[in-house]
């Protein structure tokens, strides 16, 4: 490996893919993996993971190993490391697509030294012929990609990904640096031990949202609950996750007959119903989207301003995932879970039947989410700390357990009276017949077992049932009591219980909260704006909808809400102030706006209202700077590339730009570019696929669809994105 010392990085950085500077912890990564350690990155997608061995393949002697999952990926990282060099041979991929005759051209660049990078599967890797090739490779490291893939615990889980390291091995021992966008501490530790490297140096960045607000309500009449919410917080977009279809159906249903915009989505509706009733959330033609999981991959509307989970989630990774949709502009985001424990027993019952592995991490899945659930620790705290980040706050301010504090109580007696209970019963029961034996009811298969004549029994009767089952849960917790997995539900007494019962210590309970007292309650959450003109915002919602069925496009591609939100503060009157609110540029200020401020004037007219004496620029003076020099440089039909290199981006992060800017209603013309890259047959082929395109329009559900009606080799992702844009920018603006 060369020593990070001996190298300028900012140079080498400007050289190869002509950055000025370094994203976040980039360079440290990089200078620790020059300097020959193993590395653990935990990046989210778009924070430059790809760098982060790039760079140090390019200055480093030999070449560098990518593992990689998905062949179109490879195929675009090696694309794009040609674009950087003159050199073809920088960058190869061995994989299935490829013909003998390209393999060997691969093999004799690698052998020959030009290569930098070389990407394989991890199915290619574990081919014979590939493994005794790459043993007379000079190897500078190796790079696993996407390395959740390796553990079982993790959601994409690939069992070629756990061979990677007996493969290394097998070739040749070098520095790793493992990448990922997604891991739990669970699925992190599984990646380090899998992969040998359990001393590496580890970065990781935040999945902390502080904007969103959490709470857990009790499950007390829920469909009641649900529809009182959505009427407070009318015209807003939600979307409600249920476990089951049936529920899905019955519940769209409820909350149409009570007169709210609703509609149901799951997999097994027909894909022309799931695409029209996805338009018509995208769309807003409903306010609200009543779904299975099946609904929200690579859903990207900005202003969804709640999610409610009628039933609680298989995993804490999966309620992340999920709530994550809310409150994507930065504005409100309201994240409502009802539990109760009956939920639960249903998604233990989906065990059953699996091998006893599977059913191992299922359960301590589950046990996470019962952990959640029940916790009086505030909620985001809980959530960071699931994925191994501390947040240091007392109090976040926006969960239900900061802004509503639940009693604590000494918890050692009762703890104490279950483990004997339990112990008594010779751990063949369930957490209901414990407690039944608690408050002393005289069923008939206690008195067949004669646990009536037990001396525990009866001894909890003033607490109650539902009181003694909360303490087993809560034990549960405390891993103090354990549920077996052949028969699932059985309770067993742990090693550290059995220590208790032996050597009873102070532990510490929660009662639940009782909702019902808060139900008339106002609670302010953070995300929005007290000043909104709640009014005024209103009426402008209902114009940007009749907006964008006259243009035939989602209302947030109109306005966003934020934007809404500063006319609603602001009242501006005239398409010069327009262009002053955040997210509004003067292309969508000329197009969009004159019914806005009319509506605006006519309002401030009425009630006579003091306007603010000056409106606030609240844009990004950089980002403005950096989309300014953009439209010059194509004003000036200069390549994209060479606009890319000057304002020190890579090309994928120009294509972000480019969407942001046709999305904000600014009109670019891109044909001297696309017209030199792209043939016009496919020009032509590619409009009629957006003219016709069915889905909501988010980017990663288009290249699939794409990659599905014309295969993955016959259309690049710059292709499409570039032609989308065009598309946008055409047809849209």
């Amino acid at each position: 490996m060369t020593k990070a010392r001996e190298v300028d990085l900012q140079k080498y950085l400007k050289e190869f893919f002509g950055f000025t500077s370094f994203k976040g912890q980039q360079e440290a990564i990089i200078k620790n993996l020059l300097e020959g350690k193993d590395i653990f990155v935990l990046m989210p997608t778009g924070g430059g993971k790809s760098l982060c061995y790039q760079l140090p393949a390019l200055i480093s002697e030999g070449t560098a190993i990518v593992i990689s999952p998905l062949i179109a990926l490879m195929k675009n990282q090696v694309d794009l490391m040609r674009g950087f060099s003159p050199e073809n041979g920088i960058a190869h991929f061995i994989n299935s697509s490829l013909k003998k005759s390209e393999i060997n051209q691969v093999k004799k660049d690698v052998l020959e030294g030009k290569t930098k990078l070389l990407y394989l599967a991890p199915e290619s890797l574990n081919k014979t012929e590939n493994i005794e090739f790459l043993k007379d490779v000079n190897i500078s490291f190796y790079a696993v990609d996407e390395a959740h893939c390796i553990s079982e615990w993790g959601h994409d889980f690939r069992p070629e990904y756990r061979r990677i390291r007996p493969m290394i091995e097998s070739i040749k021992v070098a520095p790793i640096i493992a990448l990922t966008a997604t891991a739990t501490p669970k699925v992190q530790h599984d990646i380090l031990k899998n992969l040998g490297i359990e001393n590496a140096t580890i970065f990781k960045d935040s999945f902390n949202r502080p904007n969103l607000y959490y709470e857990v309500r009790l499950k007390n009449n829920p469909e009641k609950q649900i529809i009182k919410f959505i009427r407070e917080n009318e015209g807003k977009s939600g979307i409600i996750y249920c476990m089951s279809r049936k529920k899905v159906e019955e519940l769209a249903q409820k909350l149409q007959v009570n007169g709210i915009k609703a509609v149901p989505y799951h997999a097994g509706m027909d894909a022309k119903t799931r695409n029209n009733h996805q338009d018509m959330f995208l769309m807003e033609e409903v306010d609200v989207i009543v779904a299975t999981i099946a609904f929200g991959m690579g859903i990207d509307k900005p202003d969804i301003r709640y999610v409610i989970h009628y039933d609680m989630p298989r995993s804490l990774e999966g309620y992340y995932q999920e709530t994550g949709r809310a409150g994507r502009d930065g504005g409100e985001g309201k994240c409502i879970a009802f539990y109760k424990y009956d939920d639960i027993t249903k998604l233990e019952k989906f065990l059953q039947g699996k091998s006893a592995s599977e059913q191992e991490i299922g359960k301590q899945l589950i046990s996470e989410v019962i952990a959640y659930a029940e916790s009086a620790v505030c909620r985001r705290k809980q959530l960071l700390h699931y994925f191994g980040e501390e947040y240091d706050a007392e109090n976040c301010g926006n969960c239900d357990n900061c802004l509503h504090p639940k009693k604590k109580f000494e918890g050692k007696e009762y703890a104490h009276l279950v483990l004997r209970t339990v112990d008594a019963v010779k751990e063949k029961f369930k957490a209901e017949y414990i407690a039944k034996i608690l408050v002393g009811e005289l069923t008939n298969t206690i008195k067949q077992y004669k646990h009536h004549q037990l001396e525990m029994f009866g001894e909890g009767k003033e607490e109650g049932e539902k009181f003694w089952v909360d303490i087993i849960r809560q034990c549960l917790i405390h891993k103090l009591l354990e549920k077996e997995i052949v028969n699932y539900g059985i309770l067993k007494i742990t090693e550290e219980g059995r220590k208790f019962l032996k050597k009873p210590y102070s532990i510490t309970f929660y009662e639940f909260h009782d909702y019902d007292e808060y139900e008339e309650e106002a609670v302010e959450v953070s995300g929005g704006t007290a000043a909104v003109d709640d009014v005024l915002f209103n009426m402008l919602k209902d114009l940007r909808k009749e907006v964008a069925q006259e243009y035939g496009v989602p209302p947030y591609i109109i306005f966003q809400d934020i934007s809404l939100e500063d006319m609603s503060i602001h009242y501006p009157i005239t398409i010069q102030e327009l262009e002053q609110m955040t997210g509004v540029g003067k292309g969508k200020a000329e197009k969009y706006g004159r019914k806005f401020v009319e509506i605006i004037k006519r309002y401030v007219d009425e009630n006579e209202i003091e306007r603010p004496q000056d409106l606030i620029i609240k844009s990004s003076v950089q980002k403005s700077a950096k989309k300014v020099n953009i439209i010059k440089g194509i004003d000036r039909k200069i390549p994209l590339e060479e606009i890319a290199e000057s304002l020190g981006i890579d090309f994928y992060e120009m294509l972000d730009e480019l969407e942001s800017i046709v999305l904000s209603g600014t009109k670019i013309n891109l044909d001297y570019y696309i017209d030199d890259v792209i043939e016009e047959e496919k020009q032509e082929e590619l409009i009629a696929f957006f003219q016709e395109f069915e889905g909501g329009g988010d980017l990663d559900e288009v290249l699939d669809e794409a990659f599905e009606e014309f295969g993955d080799d016959y259309f690049t992702e710059e292709e499409i994105r570039l032609m989308r844009i065009k598309f946008i920018a055409d047809y849209a603006n």
